[in-house]
């Protein structure tokens, strides 16, 4: 690593060449708060978060970073930084307190759609590019009351969300990101229950795969439609599978995990259909879930793919998780020296890999790095943030995209998760995973070194103006 950060230290921008992009990634729920206000009512993240026990610091996220009432101040931070786009999502229960809009029964919520509109005024006003997520896992509770994603109908209820979001910002925003990470609030939230709503059921996870898979093809053709010059993308969570031995077991489980985290959503996008040769168990899906004419309308034709990358995933075989049959060796387990907050290996060259898979489908034509960052302990020491880890993480992780795009892979933009340290999902707010440092007491800011080396890669200044931000 060390060798890496000396070669590679003086490299900046111009480096990734004019087109290259360089932002943040954000989510509403993490970082805005006022969960209550202006029309806003609760989605599943609120209503799960207090619920004892499932939020291990046993917070919720009702204040988080109050970008709600300090986007101006952030935003104008950001751009100090260097970053020319703001990737942020929109609140559905902030914009559609009903969860559906006039032509499903709901209402609009004007004060919602304002503060959205003021937000990319600001960003566009400051030259920088906003990047909009129709979702970020913040299902209203409203539709989770209906029956949530195994709800059939959420491809309706989506299909109308993304309708209002467009027409409503598409006349100034041109990239929209359709899910972010499905694999996560699919399982995660319906079928292992770690996330919101909670729900364990095997039941429920053939049903919430194909009704996402459907959203995420649906929402694309709807901004397409609403606005044809639109950059449309998603994004996927994803790591490179290693098996554990050379063992022909191992090597079955890793292909079976490789089919779960990394081809599940992607290949149905693609015309490819779900990977029911390494997990038979999907072919459940034609039989039991899809309507006649569902698999033609899984596949759509995204400008770029974002990849959503922290670590690899080295996996053996085991009895213990049925229809998966895997299970993951831990960091610990197999005796790796840098290992973040949440328990993830600092593997750089898993970045390189994962962008090397992923540009073997033909029909990925460029794909952006719409997330990737670490969490490690932060200490505030003399009104300074000096996360050497940290940024040491982003230079390794960055040389790797360096070395895919001199390979002529195409990977085309970076957005560092994330700009603020803000409310980690089931994690609460220890773990901190900004390049700007929140005192969640205070709602001071501070810009974290890793933060500094951002805006002198992306501006050759060494100091910003003001690092301490109140």
């Amino acid at each position: 690593m060390t060798a890496l950060l000396t070669e590679y230290s003086d490299f900046d921008r111009h480096t990734f060449g004019p087109d290259f992009v360089w932002g943040t990634a954000t989510a509403a729920y993490q970082i805005e708060g006022a969960v209550d206000r202006d029309g806003r009512t609760p989605s599943v993240w609120d209503t799960f978060s207090r619920q004892k026990g499932k939020i291990k610091t046993g917070e919720t996220a009702d204040v988080a970073c109050e970008f709600y009432d300090r986007y101006e101040s952030d935003l104008r931070l950001h751009k100090e930084l260097g970053f020319d786009a703001f990737r942020f999502s929109l609140s559905w229960s902030r914009i559609l307190p009903d969860g559906v809009g006039p032509k499903l029964g709901g209402r609009l919520n004007e004060a919602g759609l304002a503060f959205y509109d003021r937000l990319i005024d600001h960003c566009l006003a400051l030259g920088m590019t906003p990047w909009i997520t129709l979702y970020h896992w913040d299902l209203p509770q409203a539709l989770e009351n209906k029956g949530g994603w195994p709800n059939r109908n959420i491809v309706d209820w989506f299909a109308e969300f993304a309708d209002v979001c467009t027409k409503a910002f598409g006349h100034k925003v041109k990239h929209w990101i359709i899910l972010n990470e499905p694999l996560a609030f699919s399982v995660l939230g319906y079928f292992t229950g770690q996330h919101a709503p909670g729900r364990r059921s095997f039941r429920n996870l053939l049903p919430v795969i194909h009704h996402t898979a459907l959203a995420q093809a649906e929402g694309g053709r709807i901004v397409r439609q609403n606005v044809p010059d639109a950059q449309v993308g998603t994004t996927f969570s994803c790591s490179p599978i290693d098996p554990f031995t050379a063992s022909t077991r191992d090597g079955a489980a890793a292909a079976r995990v490789d089919a779960l985290m990394n081809r599940l959503f992607i290949e149905p996008t693609l015309g490819l259909g779900y990977p029911t040769k390494e997990l038979p168990f999907l072919a459940g899906i034609a039989k039991k879930v899809a309507k006649p004419g569902d698999m033609e309308r899984l596949a759509f034709d995204f400008d770029f793919v974002g990849l959503q990358h922290y670590f690899r995933a080295v996996v053996e075989h085991s009895y213990f998780m049925p229809y998966l049959w895997a299970s993951q060796v831990s960091p610990l387990r197999r005796n790796v020296s840098t290992i973040t907050e949440m328990g993830w290996e600092v593997y750089p060259e898993s970045m390189y890999r994962i962008i090397q898979q992923f540009s073997q489908y033909e029909g990925v034509r460029k794909i952006h790095i719409t997330e990737s960052g670490a969490a490690f302990y932060d200490t505030v020491q003399n009104g300074a943030v000096n996360d050497t880890a940290r940024l040491e993480y982003h230079q390794n992780y960055l040389y790797q995209i360096l070395r895919a795009k001199r390979d002529g892979l195409p990977v085309t933009g970076y957005f560092a998760w994330t700009f603020l340290d803000n409310f980690e999902w089931a994690e609460g707010y220890r773990p901190r995973f900004g390049l700007v440092y929140v005192n969640f007491r205070t709602q001071q800011r501070i810009v974290k070194a890793s933060g500094r080396w951002f805006q002198q890669l992306l501006t050759n200044q060494h100091r910003l103006a003001d690092v301490n931000q109140s």
